[in-house]
């Protein structure tokens, strides 16, 4: 789950990460209320979950109280289009009212999961204020990185090493190790999966502040947390995304017209690839799960359909822990309730497959069977392209 900059950083300052004094408002005269409390110059900062928001026009500097009424105005309700957001941007509905600070330094930290030694990365960098991944590949050698071990924690020396390399120096130095410790804290209290500030702004008078701040949050821990649960901004995901979550359901918008119904995350990414491998594009990653019941067919089949750019769809079904004769019974009965006129390519294996394929085939309905992944791709691929 992402959240806006203005909730991160109410989540870091409880850890003694130091942020810019500042508000956040859907309304430009509250705007100009706020600069004429913390101002008179002030940033105005288009709150939407993706980046590049300077670069599109969603981050601008107010001389005065008025200014930042006026800059309000024109922000709030923009389409605001980044690198992130897709062609299709994003529709900017609150913004973030930050007092405007003397920069001497932009730099880089974040933490994420290094999933291949299953523990938390540090990373650093003293090119701060750009897009951290051109960084890595233009100039790795600027990118310094501490593993924690999660049953130590983050060490005073790896903390001491980042701030060396960065070449900090006197107060800034200790202001530092204080931030890296308590934006570290703030990433394992919350369950985050990632907790970034780019840029992390070294001020003229030598102080340490996160201008910017991103967390995102495992899905699966956010029971522990109703706090940060509550944050959730559901304007700023995929409706669709949205309708498949109140079913439990795994889905994921694409790009392509495939349509994929399969149950297992490893299954659903291989039909992915299948189908990209047959010259086609997935519509969606859509994981029913092991344990499929009828309704939850009908539900997936009914969100999967909703996409106006699914013009074929594939089902992919091994039944393991889930009968393949429920599934099909479910995906009949939800292609009859829900009147379904997309071509449909239905692949069943497992427990029961006979049984399934028989009541396919007795429904009456024009679905296309596949005896394998290969078959059900290159059926599939040619008529989402008709």
């Amino acid at each position: 789950m992402k959240i806006h900059e203005y909730q991160a950083k109410q989540i870091l300052q409880k850890f003694g990460v130091k942020i810019p004094q500042g508000e956040v408002t859907h309304s430009p005269k509250q705007a100009q209320k706020i600069a004429e409390k913390i101002g008179p110059k002030v940033v105005v900062k288009a709150q939407i979950h993706a980046g590049g928001r300077g670069k599109g026009g969603g981050v601008k500097l107010a001389e005065n109280p008025n200014q930042a009424e006026n800059l309000a105005s024109q922000i709030i309700g923009m389409n605001l289009v980044t690198h992130q957001t897709g062609p299709e941007g994003k529709k900017v509905k609150r913004v973030l009212v930050e007092e405007a600070l003397d920069i001497d330094r932009e730099l880089y930290i974040g933490i994420v999961i290094d999933r291949a030694l299953e523990t938390p990365v540090i990373m650093a960098s003293s090119e701060g204020g750009v897009e951290i991944e051109k960084v890595a590949a233009e100039t790795p050698e600027l990118i310094f990185k501490e593993y924690v071990n999660p049953a130590t924690g983050f060490l005073g020396y790896q903390a001491r090493k980042l701030a060396f390399k960065l070449g900090l120096k006197g107060d800034t130095f200790k202001q530092a190790l204080q931030f890296f410790q308590g934006l570290y804290q703030a990433f394992c209290s919350s369950d985050a999966s990632l907790a970034e500030i780019n840029p992390l702004l070294i001020t003229k008078q030598g102080d340490v502040i996160a201008l910017d701040a991103k967390m995102n949050f495992d899905d699966n821990a956010l029971k522990r947390h109703p706090d940060i649960l509550d944050m959730r901004d559901l304007d700023e995901e995929e409706p669709i995304e949205v309708e498949a979550s109140k079913y439990n359901l795994s889905y994921i918008k694409l790009d392509g017209n495939v349509g994929c119904m399969v149950n297992g995350a490893g299954l659903a990414m291989a039909t992915m690839d299948i189908i990209m491998h047959s010259g086609g594009m997935p519509a969606n990653f859509l994981d029913v799960g092991g344990g499929v019941s009828e309704e939850a067919v009908k539900n997936a089949f009914r969100i999967l359909v909703s996409d106006k750019d699914v013009k074929a769809a594939l089902v992919n079904i091994f039944g393991g822990i889930v009968r393949c004769d429920l599934v099909a019974n479910g995906i009949v009965n939800a292609a009859k309730e829900l009147d379904i006129k997309i071509p449909m390519v239905v692949r069943l294996e497992g427990t029961n497959v006979e049984k399934g394929k028989k009541i396919l085939e007795e429904s009456g309905l024009s679905f296309q069977a596949a005896s394998s992944m290969k078959e059900a791709a290159e059926t599939v691929v040619p008529l989402a392209k008709q």
